[in-house]
């Protein structure tokens, strides 16, 4: 090979050309010669292996391979044959030029170090896309990893590439690098604790890709749709994107709903403001007209039949209803709530369903709903929710009850 590329400047001299132009018409037929062959066995890999692979990934069962012909892995690959070609050919066909031999070598040199590391990415890449199609790491922070990966690699390459360009040996970077430990600490701050972090989250299992998330101090009310070495992207309901940093999920307080898309129900916890001074006993007469109320029926007789003994047993005075036990309209109502529930097809009847009275107020007196909906789209979530309250609304002046309402006085 070495007369091969010095054929030019023999036959040149033969023929009576000085030394200096041959040696000058040498190196460039040698370069036009060697440019057009680079060129073609380029354009072979490209146009015939990385085709006969393309077709190869596109008749298999196997997705890895379509996501290698994605990421331009035998793209990258075909560029590897030329570009060591020109490494090998170089010293031989620069041999009358040392110095600009010794430029060159080390320019190719960090052409094939960029090229390794893009193949490396693209396999990286190729790595993340196939394990995100897999159900079982659909929701891991795969970029996370991927880009510790390439941060390596591409610190690795970065001690070749100086170690071409100096001439000094690698374990003379290695050195300095560990010298410097704290100072690129310091700048890699905010990657190391995003790398741990994502650590942390992926083995304590705190978010995943698609988990709702809220987190109020970043305004962030959403799914999240990625998580990487630096940040945590989340998509809130408005479709706006709200970026967290990684560390945060493990420093500060967030809240994941997760546990209630899992869970057999989504909550329903709000109250009916009751008008204080519409609470009272039920007499004879409201009690049969409360009867009538299908849903409570049964309830009425039995705890009546019961009240009515106790009042009988101890002799107690009825024509004042305070004297004894009695039935008031706001108890009653309550019981007509939890069976409403109980009977309504989208309450979850295996999960806490409750009517409670709270503590009066300057407001009226709450009575709180807490029952589990079995929808937990938040769209039908919402129309369920508001379609019991409407109901229960509707109901209250059966019960002779007033809902609250403030009432401003206007001073004229």
């Amino acid at each position: 090979m070495k007369d091969l590329t010095r054929y030019f400047y023999n036959l040149l001299t033969s023929k009576g050309i000085s030394e200096n132009t041959a040696e000058y018409l040498n190196l460039f037929i040698g370069i036009c010669i060697l440019s057009v062959i680079i060129f073609l066995l380029d354009f072979i890999m490209k146009k015939v292996i990385v085709a006969i692979f393309k077709s190869y990934a596109s008749k298999s069962k196997n997705t890895f391979d379509d996501y290698l012909v994605k990421n331009k892995t035998f793209d990258y690959l075909a560029h590897i044959v030329p570009l060591s070609l020109i490494v090998w050919i170089l010293p031989m066909l620069f041999i009358a030029f040392p110095t600009a031999e010794r430029y060159l070598e080390i320019v190719f040199n960090i052409m094939v170090i960029v090229l390794t590391i893009w193949v490396l990415r693209s396999v990286l890449r190729t790595f993340r896309d196939f394990l995100k199609s897999l159900t079982s790491f659909k929701d891991k922070p795969i970029d996370s990893y991927v880009q510790v990966f390439m941060i390596f690699v591409w610190s690795i390459g970065a001690v070749f590439i100086f170690s071409s360009m100096t001439g000094k040996s690698i374990w003379t970077f290695l050195t300095a690098i560990g010298a410097m430990s704290a100072v690129i600490l310091l700048i890699f701050k905010d990657t190391i604790l995003g790398f741990v972090a994502s650590i942390q989250v992926a083995v304590n299992d705190t978010v995943r890709i698609g988990d709702w998330i809220t987190m109020e101090k970043y305004g962030a009310d959403g799914d999240v749709i990625e998580i990487n070495l630096s940040s945590v992207k989340v998509q809130n309901f408005d479709k706006t994107i709200t970026t967290i940093p990684t560390y945060h999920l493990t420093s500060e307080s967030f809240r994941n709903w997760r546990g209630m898309m899992d869970s057999g129900g989504r909550r329903i916890k709000r109250a009916l403001l009751i008008k204080t001074t519409s609470i009272s006993f039920l007499s004879e007469k409201d009690i049969e007209k409360l009867k009538k109320i299908e849903l409570i029926t049964e309830y009425i007789e039995s705890i009546q039949k019961d009240i009515d003994g106790y009042n009988q047993e101890y002799k107690i005075d009825k024509s004042i209803l305070i004297n004894g036990r009695n039935l008031t309209n706001m108890g009653v109502f309550r019981v007509y709530v939890e069976l409403y529930l109980e009977n309504h097809p989208y309450i979850n009847n295996n999960m806490t369903i409750m009517s409670r009275q709270l503590a009066p107020s300057a407001q009226g007196t709450p009575l709180e709903i807490y029952a589990f909906c079995n929808d937990k789209i938040w769209k039908n979530y919402e129309r369920i929710m508001a379609d019991i309250f409407d109901h229960l609304l509707s109901t209250i002046p059966y019960f002779d009850l007033e809902i609250f309402e403030l009432n401003y006085i206007i001073e004229k």
